[in-house]
């Protein structure tokens, strides 16, 4: 039974999941917010914006978001394709305003740290924020590993979706499932979505690895050692912090699958590599132009979480060198060298 969707956000993965959804036969409203004007008019008159190398499906549909009424007409759920730093904008201008019966599926990757040291997801976030409002909304997340480019490209791509409604997970299942897309459902959402929300921190120190070997040889891909150690402790803290929220096995391990193709490419892995040649923050992100990252957020919420579970001797400090270390990279100035022997260890 093909499905009305709309698709609030047309940046790069919000476009990217419109590709499966047409395909499969579902009516697609891709829905700008009030930042993607531009990107729209450039929809509805080429058929594609400039963050794409290929047009949408001719199917398609293109609306400005004060036409968003009108594009929920018949709508049997909304995907949210926003990033990190348009969760506030969602929260307010969506999930508080939307229809509660409507299913949203969200995207979205990222925590929040919250004065008392307590580190949410934001699904748990935002769950918070609408009780306090009044409003009682049931909300879907997409997470795994798969970069949007990629997608669009039919490449075989995993994810997840989870949250609490059986047949609405479902429902979505049918919808986005492709022979190139596979889907699977968890009701773990807490897990699933921390894992994908670290692993944006986490990436930045294999990408810190191979800059730091382009910097000793001015050659890439000849320090592999010093990447897959990198890569071993970014999992071992991973997994250190996602235990500490019970996650699942089967999200631990997507976290980690969506860490490798986080470190294989993209903005992280641009930024990682400069910070590892020797570039202060500062200078990388100009060489950047001062691309939005949402690795850079990530880092922020978690290793300033943990340092006030540390402080409230909640959690060792010994057991997260690693994401310290990237912290006081980015926002203290350090040199990326890694503290090598911290990462050691003797299960004697």
């Amino acid at each position: 039974m093909a499905r009305t969707v709309v698709v609030i956000g047309v940046g790069v993965m919000g476009s990217a999941i419109a590709f499966p959804l047409a395909e499969n036969s579902n009516k697609v409203r891709m829905v700008g917010t009030p930042f993607d004007k531009d990107l729209i008019t450039e929809c509805k008159q080429f058929g594609k914006h400039s963050r794409l190398d290929r047009p949408f499906p001719p199917t398609v549909e293109f609306y400005y978001f004060e036409q968003l009424n009108e594009a929920l007409y018949g709508v049997d759920f909304v995907i949210g394709g926003i990033s990190s730093y348009g969760a506030q904008w969602f929260l307010d201008n969506v999930l508080s305003v939307l229809d509660p019966s409507i299913p949203i599926l969200s995207v979205v990757k990222g925590l929040v740290t919250k004065p008392d040291g307590r580190i949410l997801s934001f699904p748990e976030h935002w769950d918070e924020e609408l009780s306090q409002r009044g409003i009682h909304r049931d909300i879907y997340m997409l997470g795994g590993p798969g970069t949007a480019g990629e997608i669009i490209a039919h490449d075989h791509t995993m994810t997840t979706f989870c949250g609490p409604d059986d047949e609405v997970l479902k429902m979505m299942k049918k919808a986005l499932s492709t022979p190139y897309l596979h889907v699977s459902l968890t009701h773990d959402t807490i897990g699933l979505e921390y894992a994908v929300a670290i692993k944006n921190a986490y990436a930045l120190a294999p990408a810190m690895a191979i800059g730091q070997g382009n910097r000793k040889r001015a050659t890439e891909g000849s320090n592999v050692n010093a990447q897959a150690a990198a890569f071993f402790q970014a999992s071992r803290e991973m997994t250190r912090v996602l235990r500490m929220v019970n996650a699942s096995d089967e999200s631990i391990a997507m976290g980690i699958g969506d860490l490798y193709v986080t470190v294989m490419g993209g903005r992280t892995r641009k930024l990682g590599i400069l910070l590892g040649e020797g570039l202060p923050y500062k200078e990388a992100m100009e060489v950047l132009d001062g691309m939005t990252l949402e690795s850079v957020a990530a880092v922020k919420s978690l290793a300033e979480g943990l340092m006030i579970k540390m402080d409230k001797g909640e959690v060792n400090g010994e057991d997260f060198p690693l994401i310290m270390h990237i912290y006081d990279v980015i926002y203290n100035g350090k040199k990326a060298d890694f503290p090598w022997k911290s990462f050691t260890f003797e299960n004697l």
